[in-house]
Protein backbone atom coordinates (compact mmCIF):
# COMPACT_ATOMS: atom_id res chain seq x y z
CA UNK A 1 0.00 0.00 0.00
CA UNK A 2 1.09 3.28 -0.64
CA UNK A 3 1.96 6.04 2.01
CA UNK A 4 -1.19 7.46 3.53
CA UNK A 5 -0.82 10.90 2.29
CA UNK A 6 2.80 12.06 2.35
CA UNK A 7 3.81 15.57 2.01
CA UNK A 8 2.95 17.21 -0.78
CA UNK A 9 5.04 20.64 -0.93
CA UNK A 10 7.93 17.68 -1.58
CA UNK A 11 6.76 16.72 -4.66
CA UNK A 12 8.20 17.97 -7.82
CA UNK A 13 6.15 20.23 -9.79
CA UNK A 14 5.36 17.25 -12.64
CA UNK A 15 3.83 15.24 -9.41
CA UNK A 16 2.06 17.72 -8.23
CA UNK A 17 -0.15 18.21 -11.25
CA UNK A 18 -0.15 14.40 -12.10
CA UNK A 19 -2.43 14.49 -8.49
CA UNK A 20 -4.67 17.02 -10.61
CA UNK A 21 -5.59 14.22 -13.04
CA UNK A 22 -7.94 11.51 -12.68
CA UNK A 23 -8.14 8.47 -15.40
CA UNK A 24 -10.50 6.16 -16.15
CA UNK A 25 -10.26 2.17 -15.98
CA UNK A 26 -12.01 -1.03 -16.49
CA UNK A 27 -13.25 -1.85 -13.01
CA UNK A 28 -12.75 -5.62 -14.03
CA UNK A 29 -9.20 -7.37 -13.11
CA UNK A 30 -7.68 -8.67 -16.17
CA UNK A 31 -7.27 -7.04 -19.63
CA UNK A 32 -8.63 -9.14 -21.66
CA UNK A 33 -12.14 -7.98 -20.40
CA UNK A 34 -11.36 -4.17 -21.07
CA UNK A 35 -14.88 -3.14 -22.71
CA UNK A 36 -13.69 0.47 -23.74
CA UNK A 37 -9.81 -0.25 -24.89
CA UNK A 38 -10.17 3.59 -26.32
CA UNK A 39 -10.52 5.19 -22.63
CA UNK A 40 -9.52 2.41 -20.52
CA UNK A 41 -5.75 1.57 -20.10
CA UNK A 42 -4.11 -1.88 -19.76
CA UNK A 43 -2.77 -2.72 -16.82
CA UNK A 44 1.18 -2.58 -17.79
CA UNK A 45 0.09 0.94 -18.91
CA UNK A 46 -1.76 1.69 -16.01
CA UNK A 47 0.43 0.64 -13.42
CA UNK A 48 3.13 2.41 -15.13
CA UNK A 49 1.37 6.11 -14.99
CA UNK A 50 0.33 5.22 -11.49
CA UNK A 51 3.63 4.79 -10.25
CA UNK A 52 5.69 7.47 -12.61
CA UNK A 53 3.17 10.09 -12.83
CA UNK A 54 2.12 10.47 -9.64
CA UNK A 55 -1.62 10.64 -10.70
CA UNK A 56 -4.59 11.33 -8.05
CA UNK A 57 -6.90 9.04 -8.97
CA UNK A 58 -9.27 6.64 -10.99
CA UNK A 59 -12.49 6.68 -12.03
CA UNK A 60 -14.25 2.91 -12.84
CA UNK A 61 -16.88 1.13 -15.19
CA UNK A 62 -17.67 -2.07 -15.12
CA UNK A 63 -17.25 -5.78 -12.74
CA UNK A 64 -19.03 -7.20 -9.74
CA UNK A 65 -18.96 -5.60 -6.65
CA UNK A 66 -17.10 -8.19 -5.08
CA UNK A 67 -14.27 -7.90 -7.53
CA UNK A 68 -14.40 -4.47 -7.59
CA UNK A 69 -12.99 -5.05 -3.74
CA UNK A 70 -10.00 -6.92 -5.10
CA UNK A 71 -9.55 -4.46 -8.02
CA UNK A 72 -9.57 -1.44 -5.65
CA UNK A 73 -6.44 -2.80 -3.71
CA UNK A 74 -4.60 -3.83 -6.88
CA UNK A 75 -4.92 0.13 -7.94
CA UNK A 76 -3.56 1.46 -4.54
CA UNK A 77 -0.66 -1.10 -4.18
CA UNK A 78 0.29 0.00 -7.66
CA UNK A 79 -0.17 3.66 -6.90
CA UNK A 80 3.12 6.04 -5.75
CA UNK A 81 0.38 7.74 -3.20
CA UNK A 82 -3.51 7.00 -2.16
CA UNK A 83 -5.66 7.40 -4.94
CA UNK A 84 -9.29 8.74 -5.40
CA UNK A 85 -11.48 6.28 -6.79
CA UNK A 86 -14.02 7.31 -8.01
CA UNK A 87 -17.57 5.71 -10.12
CA UNK A 88 -20.51 7.23 -11.43
CA UNK A 89 -22.76 5.57 -9.30
CA UNK A 90 -25.97 7.97 -9.52
CA UNK A 91 -28.14 5.14 -8.70
CA UNK A 92 -26.63 3.03 -6.25
CA UNK A 93 -22.81 1.04 -6.76
CA UNK A 94 -25.35 -1.67 -8.10
CA UNK A 95 -25.96 0.62 -10.98
CA UNK A 96 -22.40 -0.15 -12.22
CA UNK A 97 -21.35 -3.01 -10.18
CA UNK A 98 -23.44 -5.85 -10.35
CA UNK A 99 -24.05 -7.53 -6.59
CA UNK A 100 -24.70 -4.48 -4.57
CA UNK A 101 -27.62 -1.96 -4.31
CA UNK A 102 -29.61 -0.80 -7.39
CA UNK A 103 -31.42 2.33 -6.80
CA UNK A 104 -34.18 3.91 -8.95
CA UNK A 105 -33.21 6.71 -11.36
CA UNK A 106 -33.40 9.66 -8.75
CA UNK A 107 -36.82 10.96 -10.66
CA UNK A 108 -38.50 8.57 -9.34
CA UNK A 109 -37.92 10.08 -5.75
CA UNK A 110 -39.16 13.40 -7.50
CA UNK A 111 -42.12 11.61 -8.12
CA UNK A 112 -42.73 10.45 -4.70
CA UNK A 113 -42.19 14.67 -3.45
CA UNK A 114 -44.88 15.79 -5.55
CA UNK A 115 -47.45 13.96 -2.88
CA UNK A 116 -45.29 13.47 0.15
CA UNK A 117 -42.01 15.54 0.07
CA UNK A 118 -40.87 14.27 3.54
CA UNK A 119 -41.17 10.41 2.51
CA UNK A 120 -38.93 11.65 -1.17
CA UNK A 121 -36.35 13.74 1.44
CA UNK A 122 -36.05 10.14 4.23
CA UNK A 123 -35.27 8.23 1.15
CA UNK A 124 -32.76 10.40 -0.19
CA UNK A 125 -31.34 10.60 2.94
CA UNK A 126 -30.82 6.85 2.70
CA UNK A 127 -30.44 6.54 -0.88
CA UNK A 128 -26.90 8.35 -0.02
CA UNK A 129 -26.14 6.73 2.85
CA UNK A 130 -26.19 2.93 1.40
CA UNK A 131 -24.28 4.28 -1.57
CA UNK A 132 -21.50 5.79 0.79
CA UNK A 133 -21.39 2.51 2.79
CA UNK A 134 -21.82 -0.02 -0.16
CA UNK A 135 -19.05 2.30 -2.09
CA UNK A 136 -16.44 2.17 0.87
CA UNK A 137 -16.95 -1.42 0.85
CA UNK A 138 -15.33 -1.83 -2.28
CA UNK A 139 -12.75 0.54 -1.80
CA UNK A 140 -14.30 2.95 -4.05
CA UNK A 141 -14.09 6.56 -2.74
CA UNK A 142 -15.68 9.26 -4.76
CA UNK A 143 -19.21 8.62 -5.66
CA UNK A 144 -19.78 11.46 -8.68
CA UNK A 145 -23.13 12.10 -7.67
CA UNK A 146 -26.01 13.46 -6.95
CA UNK A 147 -27.41 15.49 -10.02
CA UNK A 148 -28.35 18.38 -8.92
CA UNK A 149 -29.52 19.67 -12.69
CA UNK A 150 -33.17 20.71 -12.87
CA UNK A 151 -34.72 18.80 -15.63
CA UNK A 152 -37.11 21.05 -17.43
CA UNK A 153 -36.38 20.02 -20.68
CA UNK A 154 -38.47 16.53 -21.63
CA UNK A 155 -36.11 16.40 -24.93
CA UNK A 156 -33.25 16.63 -22.87
CA UNK A 157 -31.24 13.42 -23.91
CA UNK A 158 -28.58 13.18 -21.51
CA UNK A 159 -30.09 14.50 -17.79
CA UNK A 160 -33.51 13.16 -17.99
CA UNK A 161 -34.41 10.96 -15.10
CA UNK A 162 -31.07 11.40 -13.86
CA UNK A 163 -32.30 14.48 -12.51
CA UNK A 164 -34.37 14.09 -9.04
CA UNK A 165 -37.07 16.73 -11.00
CA UNK A 166 -37.90 19.77 -12.61
CA UNK A 167 -38.54 22.21 -9.64
CA UNK A 168 -34.96 23.77 -8.18
CA UNK A 169 -37.05 23.31 -4.83
CA UNK A 170 -37.68 19.88 -4.42
CA UNK A 171 -34.33 19.29 -6.78
CA UNK A 172 -32.38 21.58 -3.77
CA UNK A 173 -34.26 19.35 -0.78
CA UNK A 174 -33.23 16.17 -2.21
CA UNK A 175 -30.02 17.02 -3.27
CA UNK A 176 -29.51 17.87 0.65
CA UNK A 177 -30.99 15.04 2.00
CA UNK A 178 -28.65 12.85 -0.25
CA UNK A 179 -25.43 14.51 0.88
CA UNK A 180 -26.22 14.71 4.24
CA UNK A 181 -26.56 10.69 4.35
CA UNK A 182 -23.76 10.07 2.59
CA UNK A 183 -21.80 12.22 5.46
CA UNK A 184 -22.19 8.90 7.45
CA UNK A 185 -19.20 7.74 5.77
CA UNK A 186 -15.60 9.50 4.94
CA UNK A 187 -17.00 9.02 0.84
CA UNK A 188 -16.76 12.59 -1.28
CA UNK A 189 -20.09 13.40 -3.06
CA UNK A 190 -20.53 15.37 -5.87
CA UNK A 191 -23.08 17.91 -7.20
CA UNK A 192 -22.91 18.12 -11.56
CA UNK A 193 -23.15 19.70 -13.86
CA UNK A 194 -22.59 23.11 -12.82
CA UNK A 195 -24.14 25.64 -13.62
CA UNK A 196 -27.24 23.26 -14.86
CA UNK A 197 -27.76 20.97 -17.76
CA UNK A 198 -31.05 20.27 -17.48
CA UNK A 199 -32.74 22.48 -20.23
CA UNK A 200 -30.48 21.53 -23.00
CA UNK A 201 -31.74 19.42 -25.88
CA UNK A 202 -28.22 17.67 -26.85
CA UNK A 203 -26.23 15.84 -25.70
CA UNK A 204 -22.68 17.50 -24.16
CA UNK A 205 -20.96 14.11 -24.92
CA UNK A 206 -21.06 14.38 -28.44
CA UNK A 207 -21.61 18.68 -28.97
CA UNK A 208 -21.29 21.80 -27.25
CA UNK A 209 -25.13 22.49 -26.06
CA UNK A 210 -26.19 26.01 -25.49
CA UNK A 211 -27.51 27.83 -23.07
CA UNK A 212 -29.37 31.52 -24.28
CA UNK A 213 -31.49 32.45 -20.72
CA UNK A 214 -30.51 35.79 -19.04
CA UNK A 215 -28.65 35.91 -15.29
CA UNK A 216 -31.88 36.64 -13.71
CA UNK A 217 -33.04 32.92 -14.73
CA UNK A 218 -29.84 31.11 -14.22
CA UNK A 219 -29.56 32.58 -10.73
CA UNK A 220 -33.67 32.01 -10.17
CA UNK A 221 -33.52 28.27 -11.24
CA UNK A 222 -30.19 26.46 -12.50
CA UNK A 223 -27.92 27.91 -9.13
CA UNK A 224 -30.06 27.13 -6.85
CA UNK A 225 -29.05 23.33 -6.20
CA UNK A 226 -25.64 23.87 -6.42
CA UNK A 227 -26.43 26.88 -3.56
CA UNK A 228 -28.06 24.26 -1.63
CA UNK A 229 -25.13 21.02 -1.94
CA UNK A 230 -22.94 24.07 -0.75
CA UNK A 231 -24.85 24.89 2.00
CA UNK A 232 -24.76 20.87 3.07
CA UNK A 233 -21.06 20.76 2.42
CA UNK A 234 -20.91 18.81 -0.93
CA UNK A 235 -17.14 17.74 -1.33
CA UNK A 236 -16.82 18.62 -5.04
CA UNK A 237 -18.53 20.00 -8.09
CA UNK A 238 -18.56 18.63 -11.29
CA UNK A 239 -18.46 21.48 -14.53
CA UNK A 240 -20.89 20.90 -17.61
CA UNK A 241 -19.72 21.48 -20.99
CA UNK A 242 -22.16 24.08 -22.00
CA UNK A 243 -21.81 27.38 -23.26
CA UNK A 244 -23.76 29.89 -21.06
CA UNK A 245 -23.83 33.10 -23.32
CA UNK A 246 -24.98 35.07 -20.67
CA UNK A 247 -21.32 34.86 -18.50
CA UNK A 248 -19.15 33.85 -21.42
CA UNK A 249 -19.28 33.44 -25.23
CA UNK A 250 -16.49 32.30 -26.01
CA UNK A 251 -15.70 29.40 -23.41
CA UNK A 252 -17.90 26.47 -22.15
CA UNK A 253 -18.25 26.49 -18.63
CA UNK A 254 -15.59 23.82 -17.64
CA UNK A 255 -12.82 26.06 -19.62
CA UNK A 256 -14.51 29.48 -18.25
CA UNK A 257 -12.72 31.45 -15.29
CA UNK A 258 -15.60 34.03 -15.40
CA UNK A 259 -17.92 30.46 -14.24
CA UNK A 260 -15.60 28.50 -11.82
CA UNK A 261 -13.68 30.88 -10.01
CA UNK A 262 -15.99 34.15 -10.94
CA UNK A 263 -19.15 32.05 -10.40
CA UNK A 264 -18.48 29.27 -8.37
CA UNK A 265 -15.93 30.70 -6.56
CA UNK A 266 -15.96 33.36 -5.48
CA UNK A 267 -19.89 34.36 -5.77
CA UNK A 268 -21.31 30.88 -4.60
CA UNK A 269 -18.50 30.64 -1.90
CA UNK A 270 -17.79 27.16 -3.04
CA UNK A 271 -14.43 25.90 -1.66
CA UNK A 272 -14.01 22.13 -2.12
CA UNK A 273 -12.56 20.41 -5.36
CA UNK A 274 -13.85 21.66 -8.37
CA UNK A 275 -13.78 18.75 -11.15
CA UNK A 276 -14.04 18.52 -15.00
CA UNK A 277 -16.58 16.24 -16.62
CA UNK A 278 -14.74 14.04 -18.81
CA UNK A 279 -12.32 16.08 -21.09
CA UNK A 280 -12.58 13.25 -23.83
CA UNK A 281 -16.48 14.54 -24.36
CA UNK A 282 -17.24 16.43 -27.43
CA UNK A 283 -18.37 19.46 -25.85
CA UNK A 284 -14.75 20.32 -25.40
CA UNK A 285 -13.22 17.96 -27.43
CA UNK A 286 -13.99 19.30 -30.31
CA UNK A 287 -12.70 23.06 -29.46
CA UNK A 288 -9.12 22.87 -29.11
CA UNK A 289 -6.04 20.35 -29.07
CA UNK A 290 -6.15 18.12 -25.98
CA UNK A 291 -3.54 20.03 -24.89
CA UNK A 292 -4.71 23.60 -24.77
CA UNK A 293 -7.91 22.02 -23.43
CA UNK A 294 -6.43 20.79 -19.93
CA UNK A 295 -4.37 23.94 -19.58
CA UNK A 296 -7.35 26.28 -20.20
CA UNK A 297 -9.34 23.93 -17.36
CA UNK A 298 -6.68 24.61 -15.21
CA UNK A 299 -6.80 28.23 -15.77
CA UNK A 300 -10.69 28.49 -15.68
CA UNK A 301 -10.38 27.07 -11.88
CA UNK A 302 -10.67 23.34 -12.05
CA UNK A 303 -8.55 21.48 -9.50
CA UNK A 304 -9.11 18.20 -11.17
CA UNK A 305 -8.96 17.46 -14.88
CA UNK A 306 -11.29 13.63 -15.32
CA UNK A 307 -10.16 11.56 -18.52
CA UNK A 308 -8.12 13.66 -20.17
CA UNK A 309 -7.04 12.35 -23.85
CA UNK A 310 -3.63 11.52 -22.70
CA UNK A 311 -3.02 12.04 -18.86
CA UNK A 312 0.92 12.42 -19.57
CA UNK A 313 0.44 14.77 -22.35
CA UNK A 314 -1.59 16.70 -20.01
CA UNK A 315 0.37 16.79 -17.21
CA UNK A 316 3.26 18.27 -19.67
CA UNK A 317 0.62 20.90 -21.34
CA UNK A 318 0.36 22.06 -17.80
CA UNK A 319 3.85 21.86 -16.82
CA UNK A 320 4.73 23.62 -19.52
CA UNK A 321 2.03 26.64 -18.80
CA UNK A 322 3.67 27.22 -15.67
CA UNK A 323 7.38 27.45 -17.08
CA UNK A 324 5.91 29.73 -19.64
CA UNK A 325 4.33 31.81 -16.86
CA UNK A 326 1.02 31.62 -18.38
CA UNK A 327 -0.32 29.41 -15.03
CA UNK A 328 1.93 29.94 -11.64
CA UNK A 329 3.33 27.27 -9.46
CA UNK A 330 0.65 28.79 -6.67
CA UNK A 331 -2.29 28.08 -8.66
CA UNK A 332 -1.23 24.32 -8.51
CA UNK A 333 -0.70 24.53 -5.37
CA UNK A 334 -4.09 26.02 -4.65
CA UNK A 335 -5.41 22.91 -5.97
CA UNK A 336 -2.87 20.43 -4.32
CA UNK A 337 -4.26 21.79 -1.25
CA UNK A 338 -7.81 21.07 -1.86
CA UNK A 339 -6.95 17.79 -3.31
CA UNK A 340 -5.08 16.84 -0.01
CA UNK A 341 -8.12 18.36 2.47
CA UNK A 342 -10.40 15.56 0.54
CA UNK A 343 -7.71 12.90 0.92
CA UNK A 344 -7.48 13.67 4.26
CA UNK A 345 -11.22 12.76 4.77
CA UNK A 346 -10.61 9.54 3.15
CA UNK A 347 -7.26 7.67 4.18
CA UNK A 348 -6.97 9.68 7.58
CA UNK A 349 -11.02 8.88 9.12
CA UNK A 350 -11.32 6.84 12.23
CA UNK A 351 -14.35 4.78 11.26
CA UNK A 352 -15.66 1.12 11.15
CA UNK A 353 -14.43 -1.25 8.96
CA UNK A 354 -16.52 -1.53 6.09
CA UNK A 355 -17.08 -4.57 4.00
CA UNK A 356 -18.07 -6.15 0.81
CA UNK A 357 -20.58 -8.79 2.83
CA UNK A 358 -22.35 -5.32 3.61
CA UNK A 359 -23.74 -4.83 0.42
CA UNK A 360 -27.26 -4.91 -0.67
CA UNK A 361 -28.66 -5.80 2.83
CA UNK A 362 -32.10 -7.00 3.18
CA UNK A 363 -33.45 -3.56 4.58
CA UNK A 364 -31.68 -1.75 1.96
CA UNK A 365 -33.39 -3.90 -0.84
CA UNK A 366 -36.24 -3.17 0.80
CA UNK A 367 -35.97 0.96 0.53
CA UNK A 368 -35.31 0.40 -3.08
CA UNK A 369 -38.89 -1.66 -3.29
CA UNK A 370 -40.54 0.93 -1.63
CA UNK A 371 -39.35 3.50 -3.51
CA UNK A 372 -40.60 1.64 -6.52
CA UNK A 373 -43.64 1.28 -5.09
CA UNK A 374 -44.50 4.34 -3.99
CA UNK A 375 -43.29 6.07 -7.43
CA UNK A 376 -45.19 3.73 -9.68
CA UNK A 377 -47.80 5.16 -11.50
CA UNK A 378 -51.23 3.81 -13.17
CA UNK A 379 -54.23 3.88 -14.82
CA UNK A 380 -57.56 3.89 -13.45
CA UNK A 381 -58.53 0.44 -14.85
CA UNK A 382 -56.51 -2.09 -13.67
CA UNK A 383 -56.04 -4.83 -13.85
CA UNK A 384 -55.53 -5.94 -17.03
CA UNK A 385 -57.69 -9.06 -17.55
CA UNK A 386 -56.49 -11.94 -19.47
CA UNK A 387 -58.29 -14.40 -21.64
CA UNK A 388 -57.16 -17.52 -21.46
CA UNK A 389 -58.79 -19.24 -25.27
CA UNK A 390 -56.56 -16.47 -26.55
CA UNK A 391 -53.01 -16.35 -28.18
CA UNK A 392 -51.55 -13.29 -26.82
CA UNK A 393 -47.75 -11.88 -27.05
CA UNK A 394 -45.79 -9.75 -24.28
CA UNK A 395 -43.92 -7.48 -26.99
CA UNK A 396 -40.99 -6.26 -25.00
CA UNK A 397 -39.35 -3.27 -26.80
CA UNK A 398 -36.12 -2.12 -25.80
CA UNK A 399 -33.88 1.27 -26.85
CA UNK A 400 -30.66 -1.23 -27.87
CA UNK A 401 -30.70 -4.81 -27.71
CA UNK A 402 -27.10 -4.87 -27.32
CA UNK A 403 -26.94 -2.64 -23.92
CA UNK A 404 -30.01 -4.21 -22.23
CA UNK A 405 -28.54 -5.55 -19.26
CA UNK A 406 -31.17 -5.60 -17.37
CA UNK A 407 -33.39 -8.33 -19.32
CA UNK A 408 -31.80 -11.64 -18.32
CA UNK A 409 -33.77 -14.85 -19.18
CA UNK A 410 -35.12 -14.98 -15.51
CA UNK A 411 -36.49 -11.68 -15.44
CA UNK A 412 -40.37 -11.06 -14.55
CA UNK A 413 -40.95 -9.04 -17.19
CA UNK A 414 -40.12 -12.27 -18.95
CA UNK A 415 -41.57 -14.67 -16.84
CA UNK A 416 -44.72 -12.96 -15.48
CA UNK A 417 -46.56 -12.57 -18.28
CA UNK A 418 -45.01 -16.38 -19.41
CA UNK A 419 -47.18 -17.31 -16.34
CA UNK A 420 -50.35 -16.27 -17.91
CA UNK A 421 -49.90 -17.79 -21.34
CA UNK A 422 -48.10 -14.80 -23.11
CA UNK A 423 -45.73 -15.59 -25.82
CA UNK A 424 -42.36 -13.42 -25.70
CA UNK A 425 -41.02 -11.53 -28.71
CA UNK A 426 -37.93 -8.85 -27.69
CA UNK A 427 -37.05 -6.54 -30.01
CA UNK A 428 -35.18 -3.49 -30.59
CA UNK A 429 -36.89 -0.15 -30.88
CA UNK A 430 -35.34 1.11 -34.26
CA UNK A 431 -35.71 -2.46 -35.90
CA UNK A 432 -38.98 -3.67 -34.67
CA UNK A 433 -41.37 -3.20 -37.70
CA UNK A 434 -41.18 -7.10 -38.55
CA UNK A 435 -43.64 -7.47 -35.73
CA UNK A 436 -46.09 -5.25 -36.91
CA UNK A 437 -48.06 -7.83 -39.18
CA UNK A 438 -48.79 -9.66 -35.88
CA UNK A 439 -52.04 -9.61 -34.80
CA UNK A 440 -52.49 -10.96 -31.79
CA UNK A 441 -53.64 -9.61 -28.29
CA UNK A 442 -50.49 -7.63 -26.74
CA UNK A 443 -48.98 -6.74 -23.81
CA UNK A 444 -46.41 -3.74 -24.91
CA UNK A 445 -43.18 -3.58 -22.71
CA UNK A 446 -41.05 -0.31 -23.34
CA UNK A 447 -37.79 -0.10 -22.03
CA UNK A 448 -36.82 3.59 -22.84
CA UNK A 449 -34.67 6.24 -20.96
CA UNK A 450 -32.66 9.22 -22.32
CA UNK A 451 -28.17 8.30 -21.50
CA UNK A 452 -25.52 9.71 -23.03
CA UNK A 453 -24.01 9.22 -26.62
CA UNK A 454 -26.83 8.78 -27.76
CA UNK A 455 -28.21 12.34 -29.15
CA UNK A 456 -31.66 11.34 -28.24
CA UNK A 457 -34.12 10.82 -25.14
CA UNK A 458 -34.38 7.56 -26.86
CA UNK A 459 -37.53 8.16 -28.62
CA UNK A 460 -37.61 9.06 -32.10
CA UNK A 461 -40.08 9.64 -35.25
CA UNK A 462 -39.24 6.19 -36.68
CA UNK A 463 -40.57 4.38 -33.50
CA UNK A 464 -43.40 7.06 -33.22
CA UNK A 465 -44.24 5.88 -36.28
CA UNK A 466 -43.99 2.08 -35.62
CA UNK A 467 -46.41 2.80 -32.22
CA UNK A 468 -48.83 4.49 -33.84
CA UNK A 469 -49.93 1.80 -36.45
CA UNK A 470 -49.87 -0.51 -33.35
CA UNK A 471 -52.57 1.40 -31.62
CA UNK A 472 -54.06 1.57 -35.56
CA UNK A 473 -55.06 -2.14 -35.28
CA UNK A 474 -56.33 -1.83 -31.85
CA UNK A 475 -54.36 -4.83 -30.88
CA UNK A 476 -52.36 -3.30 -27.73
CA UNK A 477 -54.54 -4.40 -24.28
CA UNK A 478 -52.16 -3.77 -21.78
CA UNK A 479 -48.88 -1.24 -21.94
CA UNK A 480 -46.24 -1.21 -19.20
CA UNK A 481 -43.13 1.73 -19.43
CA UNK A 482 -39.84 1.11 -17.21
CA UNK A 483 -37.88 4.86 -17.63
CA UNK A 484 -38.70 7.95 -18.83
CA UNK A 485 -42.06 9.64 -17.92
CA UNK A 486 -42.18 11.73 -20.81
CA UNK A 487 -42.11 8.50 -23.04
CA UNK A 488 -45.65 7.87 -21.11
CA UNK A 489 -47.18 11.61 -21.71
CA UNK A 490 -46.47 10.79 -25.38
CA UNK A 491 -48.44 7.63 -25.37
CA UNK A 492 -51.31 8.84 -23.25
CA UNK A 493 -52.22 11.19 -25.72
CA UNK A 494 -52.18 8.70 -28.71
CA UNK A 495 -53.60 5.63 -27.32
CA UNK A 496 -57.21 4.64 -26.44
CA UNK A 497 -57.98 5.69 -22.50
CA UNK A 498 -59.31 2.25 -21.63
CA UNK A 499 -55.66 0.59 -22.60
CA UNK A 500 -54.59 0.09 -18.65
CA UNK A 501 -51.13 0.77 -17.89
CA UNK A 502 -48.30 1.02 -15.72
CA UNK A 503 -45.19 3.18 -15.57
CA UNK A 504 -42.37 2.33 -13.45
CA UNK A 505 -39.14 4.51 -13.56
CA UNK A 506 -36.69 1.79 -13.03
CA UNK A 507 -35.66 -0.77 -15.42
CA UNK A 508 -34.05 -3.36 -12.61
CA UNK A 509 -35.87 -6.93 -11.89
CA UNK A 510 -37.39 -5.40 -8.81
CA UNK A 511 -39.21 -2.96 -10.74
CA UNK A 512 -40.63 -4.98 -13.49
CA UNK A 513 -41.67 -7.42 -10.83
CA UNK A 514 -43.79 -4.81 -9.32
CA UNK A 515 -44.59 -3.41 -12.43
CA UNK A 516 -46.28 -6.67 -13.70
CA UNK A 517 -47.98 -7.27 -10.00
CA UNK A 518 -49.73 -4.33 -10.20
CA UNK A 519 -50.60 -4.44 -14.15
CA UNK A 520 -52.48 -8.02 -13.14
CA UNK A 521 -53.32 -7.55 -9.92
CA UNK A 522 -51.13 -11.02 -8.47
CA UNK A 523 -50.24 -11.12 -5.01
CA UNK A 524 -46.91 -12.56 -3.67
CA UNK A 525 -48.47 -15.61 -2.72
CA UNK A 526 -50.29 -15.88 -6.13
CA UNK A 527 -46.85 -15.69 -7.97
CA UNK A 528 -45.14 -17.76 -5.72
CA UNK A 529 -47.78 -20.81 -6.15
CA UNK A 530 -47.37 -20.44 -9.89
CA UNK A 531 -43.83 -20.64 -10.37
CA UNK A 532 -40.47 -21.71 -8.48
CA UNK A 533 -38.39 -19.03 -10.71
CA UNK A 534 -39.63 -16.51 -9.27
CA UNK A 535 -38.02 -15.70 -5.04
CA UNK A 536 -38.47 -12.93 -2.60
CA UNK A 537 -35.68 -11.40 -3.97
CA UNK A 538 -38.12 -9.91 -6.79
CA UNK A 539 -41.46 -10.23 -5.19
Amino acid sequence: MPNLLPDWTQFTLQEKIGQMIVVRTSGYLFDHQIRYPVWEASNPKLSDWLARLNLGGVILLGGSAAELLLRTQQLQEWSKTSLFIAADIEEGVGQRFTGATYFPPPMALGEIAKSDLKLAVKYAYKMGEVTAKEALGMGINWILSPVVDVNNNPDNPVINIRSFADSPQVVSELTKAFIEGAKNYPALTTAKHFPGHGDTSSDSHLDLPIISHNNERLENIELVPFQAAIEAKVDSIMTAHLLINAWDKENPATLSQSILTGKLREKLGFDGLIVTDALIMGGVAKLAKSEEIAVKAVEAGADILLMPDDPEMAINSVYNAVKSGRLTVERIDQSLNKIWQAKNKIFNHNNEKLSVYQLSQKEDRDIVKNILKYSIRTSNNLPLKTKQETSKRNLIVVDNLLNADFLERQMPAFIIPNLLDYNLQLVDQNTFSYVLEDDRETLLQIFIRGNPFRGNAGFNETAKGAYHRLLKKSIIKGLIIYGSPYILDWFITEMEPDIPWVFSYGQMAQSQAIACQTLFNLSASELRSMSQNLGDVFI
